[in-house]
């Protein structure tokens, strides 16, 4: 049975991303002209630090450079976070980004900005802003029913802390 070099790679990545309590979302490999590219995107409910990416960063390499997987040339390694306007494709994402506004592209067409309140296996409860001094409406949306979703930047959003006091 044959395994790709993104299947040994995560393989050899996981268990380094799971000793930092962080979770592995993506593995990208790339080329840039004769120079490879590793992309490792990892995350946690808590969010990723820089310094995180940095430990991290010089564990896989030190792995790295015990096995053959990126070929006999020279290769760049990334590890970062998904960044702020991460795209939404599991259950888990949705959870991270309870309380922010998400642009949700729905299958029925349309496009819809909301914030999100609650999410369940099924789907998520939101609250769609209201427009010219209405108030804002709930809804219900299933994970079955959204194409493509993506956390909204709010440059003025409160933050939680302000809320509670």
């Amino acid at each position: 049975m044959s395994t790709t070099q993104s299947d040994r790679l995560r393989e050899l990545v996981e268990p380094l991303v799971l000793a930092k309590d962080l979770e592995l979302e993506e593995i990208e490999v790339s080329r840039a002209g004769r120079r490879g590219m590793l992309r490792i995107i990892v995350d946690s409910d808590e969010g990723v630090d820089l310094d995180a990416c940095a430990e991290l960063s010089r564990a896989i390499s030190t792995k790295l450079d015990e096995t053959d997987l990126m070929g006999e040339g020279e290769y760049n390694l990334e590890v970062t976070s998904p960044g702020a306007e991460r795209p939404l494709s599991q259950a888990r994402h949705y959870v991270r980004a309870t309380g922010r506004l998400a642009r949700l592209q729905l299958r029925e067409g349309g496009e819809l900005v909301a914030r999100i309140l609650t999410v369940d296996d099924d789907g998520l409860d939101v609250e769609v802003p209201g427009v010219k001094g209405r108030k804002p409406t709930a809804r219900r949306i299933e994970f079955a029913d959204i194409v493509k979703a993506r956390v909204e930047i709010e440059f003025n959003r409160k933050d939680k802390k302000e809320e509670e006091a």
